[in-house]
């Protein structure tokens, strides 16, 4: 992989920026492929057949990087089971939620997932959080809760597996950042490739049915845009730092919302739109208030931690 340039230049940021909008709406495409099989197949299937293509994708970074025996050397394989664990349990209560959940209000819970980042860092990194962060998050979560009113998303397992795929997927984050302190990004992608190939495939195995050649081919497309999407994201961030680019991941919230109108004919209620616009402005806040900080600004401390 091309190495960070230590000062980007303009152009640089401009490509890493169309770079993740692309990546976005890659992804975006495969979340709709995914709710149209998940109505026929079993979630751990169509995972299954999903993390393929992201096996395939990860061994082959890592085969460029270092043999397969010196990248699976950790210091800390525990905690790296648990992240490659936390991930594929993850997809599996994304597509669960897909079956019932609208395509953009689906994406707007999953927003949410920045603003327990900086929660769950607290117990697992010893991070401080002041309270401006923590007003944020919570209005955040009434954002969220906007979502799930009465009289908007009926409150099912979908609603409940898209807030427990939130929160497995901040708990991955948090993770692959502790993990980061003692392995490379070369072992910790080995270690996701091969965890998640095996637990996805030791339960979608269980839960195999034939497929229509028509499904097979959307299966198809998802391995491909799976490899496509993260092989973009590794060129946007290799243009530019992750915190330049990651505000641009709020354009997964309009285009589900244009998805979800093209391909299900379903268009979001004013009400759930003005919730996911909280909880955008709040992650939006949350990311700003975290690069001031790392920038030597303060803030009033409220829960005891380290740096």
């Amino acid at each position: 992989m091309s190495e960070v340039p230590a000062q980007p230049s303009a152009d640089h940021i401009g490509r890493a920026i169309l770079l993740t909008l692309v990546t976005i709406a890659v992804f975006g495409v495969q979340d709709a492929i995914s709710k149209l099989l998940v109505q026929s197949y079993s979630p751990f299937q169509t995972t299954m057949m999903r993390f393929w293509g992201f096996a395939a994708f990860s061994l082959m970074l890592v085969l460029r990087q270092a043999p397969l025996r010196q990248a699976l050397s950790s210091k800390v394989p525990l905690w790296q089971v648990l992240r490659g664990t936390l991930l594929i349990v993850e997809i599996w209560c994304f597509a669960r939620a897909l079956q019932t959940v609208p395509l953009a209000e689906l994406q707007a819970i999953s927003l949410v997932y920045p603003l327990m980042v900086t929660l769950f860092a607290i117990p697992i990194l010893g991070e401080q959080v002041g309270v401006f962060r923590l007003v944020a998050v919570a209005v955040g979560f009434a954002g969220a809760m906007v979502i799930v009113r009465p009289g908007g998303l009926p409150l099912d397992w979908g609603v409940l597996f898209a807030l427990a795929s939130a929160a497995l997927y901040s708990l991955y984050i948090v993770i692959t950042r502790k993990v980061s302190q003692h392995d490379t990004a070369t072992t910790s992608m080995a270690y996701t490739g091969f965890v998640g190939l095996l637990l996805s495939s030791g339960v979608g195995v269980f839960f195999w049915q034939p497929m229509a050649w028509t499904d097979v081919a959307l299966v198809l497309t998802i391995m491909v845009t799976t490899c496509v999407g993260h092989g973009l994201m590794v060129l946007a961030l290799a243009l530019a730092p992750a915190s330049v680019v990651q505000p641009f991941n709020y354009f997964s919230l309009p285009w589900a919302i244009f998805l979800s109108v093209l391909v299900f004919g379903h268009m979001i209620d004013f009400v759930s739109l003005l919730g996911a616009a909280v909880i955008v402005a709040a992650g939006l806040v949350v990311m700003a208030r975290e690069r001031w900080r790392k920038r030597g600004g303060t803030e009033v401390v409220l829960l005891p931690g380290k740096e």
